[in-house]
């Protein structure tokens, strides 16, 4: 839908859409992680469904101009739930010739190029391998290419403030951020209310991003070359308070929570690392809720401060990336032979070693699940976006604290640095997750001992003994325990029976029943997923029933134990397709658990899936049934 408006003197043309995905792209150093947060910022309080994509070099600062230092931020926001942050943009703002060749073939044919005209010097050409300048040539004419000086424009707006011209220019990324939010009829007040805050020990800084922000926005509403703009109407979602999260601080929101609801003070004991340092970063903030954080030295001293206030009586949490969760592994399998609580989070990134620290994958699950010595089985939980972290961790607290165990959370940096809208939920709502210590003697032969192994005959969890409880002195630790008494036991009989017995606790942890959505009850393919990929899993699906196939999908949150109804949902479909961002580890786990010849789809290449890939995949499996 199409009307016209006059502003600035000139009538310009409005355009409503649904839905639109814009990328930001520049240089690591140009600013395009926080113009492209601060779209979304003001996208979420205008009442858009949005999802993100952050792209960034691992490097600090990677070589300026070069293709290895770009660094880009994609938003998806429409009138409608959307699922993931887009395949292809609609709109590519590239502020150098390395943000434009690195991001061009991701434009579809007709899409909109908004280009930095002063960063298209010959040296900047040649560095990324262009022969000629692809904004004087006929290479991108399949495009609407709008070449824009924004550093000379930038410059002339601040030329009245003192600051430097090189200090001037590096605002261009607010002036960018003014040109798209006029085109798309953005709120200001907000950004330029965040950049006073954000600089404000520094108002001069302040106030030139301010006015290079409002210099955009003007260029837009008198130049000629835009003579349309664009509405993208706000989503119906249910009536709640909502705001903006990234995973790292639903995570960081959760935790919190966890330690609310247990009435237990949180430790939590890290080491920096990408993607989960902001869990770290954002927890140090809230020492008023009872919460402790410590940066640790190393990995393992993280995990064993960790473990150490869980004996005596907090939640503790340890956050980690895959390299880090090797180095824990001893330490975790401490926390499974001590039977105690403790919440592992890992922030799955590109491997092996260090990898891709700046890129996702899900390529941890088999770490998880066995990547410690001996027989050493724990829970393990997936959120599938960045507002389920927070419901996650409260899970994964409850488990802990119900079945004395640690838990493994597995997130990834697409979940981590990626934002959707979320519900703030009510307090009255979240779940009851207070704990019961041992207060008295419960040794089985009537004596006035505490023996540390006497088992809930429910939920097979040991009693938790705060050290320093009078009349509970008692001992665990790494060697092997007697059933019961806890005593250092090298018996075969009772090794056996104590490892069959930490495996039965995990086989016997309460979780839901897997939920299928299959709209039309006939579908004879099921999709299956877990972590991250859901989305992609989701959208490819609604295209496929978009063109009148039948599909199923179902995605597991438990990875240990799997839900009580895993077989039978696996039994009930005739082919059962599993992505997944690694060379496909789900399916191993069930292929051998369950004796299902899974069709597995992998991807290693440390960006998500894409909607339109999945469909063809999906579609062509479906087909294939048919025959």
């Amino acid at each position: 839908m199409t009307t016209s408006v006059n502003g600035g003197g000139r009538a310009t043309r409005v355009t409503k859409l649904d839905r639109v995905v814009i990328r930001f792209a520049g240089d690591s150093g140009d600013g395009m992680q926080l113009t492209g947060d601060r779209f979304t910022s003001e996208a979420a309080a205008f009442g858009n469904d949005l999802a993100t994509l952050p792209n960034f070099p691992a490097e600090i600062r990677a070589p300026a101009g070069t293709l290895p230092g770009v660094s880009s931020f994609q938003l998806h926001f429409a009138d409608y739930d959307i699922l993931t942050p887009g395949d292809r943009p609609d709109v590519l703002v590239a502020m150098n010739p390395a943000a434009l060749k690195a991001n061009i073939g991701d434009l579809p044919v007709g899409g909109t190029v908004i280009v930095n005209t002063d960063e298209f010097s010959k040296r900047n050409l040649t560095k990324v391998g262009y022969d000629a300048n692809p904004l004087e040539d006929d290479s991108l004419s399949n495009f609407q290419v709008h070449a824009v000086a924004m550093a000379t424009l930038t410059q002339g707006a601040l030329e009245g403030t003192g600051l430097s011209k090189k200090d001037a220019e590096r605002c261009k990324n607010m002036f960018a951020l003014g040109l798209l939010s006029w085109m798309y009829h953005r709120p200001t007040e907000g950004t330029e209310r965040f950049l006073r805050e954000k600089f404000a020990r520094k108002p001069d800084i302040a106030e030139a991003n301010v006015l290079a922000f409002r210099a955009g926005w003007n260029y837009g509403e008198t130049t000629e070359a835009f003579a349309v703009t664009f509405q993208v109407p706000p989503a119906q979602f249910p009536a709640g308070t909502y705001r903006q999260i990234t995973g790292n601080a639903a995570l960081a929101y959760g935790i919190v929570a966890a330690g609310q609801c247990s009435g237990l003070p949180v430790f939590l004991g890290s080491y920096p690392i990408t993607p989960a340092s902001d869990i770290l970063h954002e927890l140090s903030k809230h020492k008023n809720f009872n919460v402790t954080t410590m940066q640790a030295e190393d990995e393992i001293a993280g995990v064993g401060a960790a473990l150490g206030a869980a004996y005596g009586g907090s939640l503790g949490v340890t956050t980690t990336s895959g390299p880090g969760l090797a180095l824990k592994a001893e330490t975790i399998g401490l926390a499974v032979m001590a039977e105690l609580p403790l919440l592992v989070i890992d922030v799955q990134r590109g491997g092996p070693s260090t990898g891709l620290p700046t890129k996702t994958e899900q390529a941890d699950l088999l770490q998880a699940m066995y990547g410690r010595n001996g027989e050493s089985p724990l829970p393990i939980i997936a959120p599938n976006s960045p507002g389920d972290c927070f419901d996650a961790v409260l899970d994964a607290t409850r488990i802990a604290l119900k079945y004395r165990t640690p838990v493994l959370l597995l997130s990834d940096g697409s979940i981590a640095n990626g934002s959707e809208p979320w519900l703030v939920p009510q307090v009255d709502d979240l779940p009851d997750l207070h704990v019961k210590f041992a207060t008295e003697p419960n040794a089985l032969d009537g004596s006035d001992e505490h023996w540390p192994y006497v088992r809930d005959t429910e939920t097979l969890a040991r009693q938790w003994a705060i050290p320093g409880t009078p009349g509970l002195q008692h001992r665990i630790g790494g060697l092997e325990k007697a059933d019961g008494k806890g005593s250092i036991s090298y018996d075969p009989d009772n090794h056996d029976r104590m490892v069959r017995l930490r495996q039965a606790k995990v086989d016997g942890v309460e979780v839901p029943d897997l939920v299928v959505d299959d709209p039309t009850g006939d579908a004879r393919v099921l999709v299956l997923g877990w972590g991250s990929s859901y989305g992609p899993i989701g959208a490819g699906c609604r295209r496929v029933r978009g063109q009148g196939m039948a599909i199923a999908q179902a995605h597991l949150r438990h990875l240990n134990p799997f839900p009580k109804n895993l077989r039978e949902v696996l039994n009930r479909y005739d082919r059962v397709v599993v992505p997944e961002m690694n060379m496909g580890q789900l399916a191993l786990l069930l292929r051998g658990r369950y004796l299902v010849d899974v069709k597995s789809y992998t991807k290693v290449a440390g960006l998500p899936f894409k909607a339109e890939e999945l469909q063809h995949v999906f579609t062509e499996h479906v087909e294939g049934v048919g025959e």
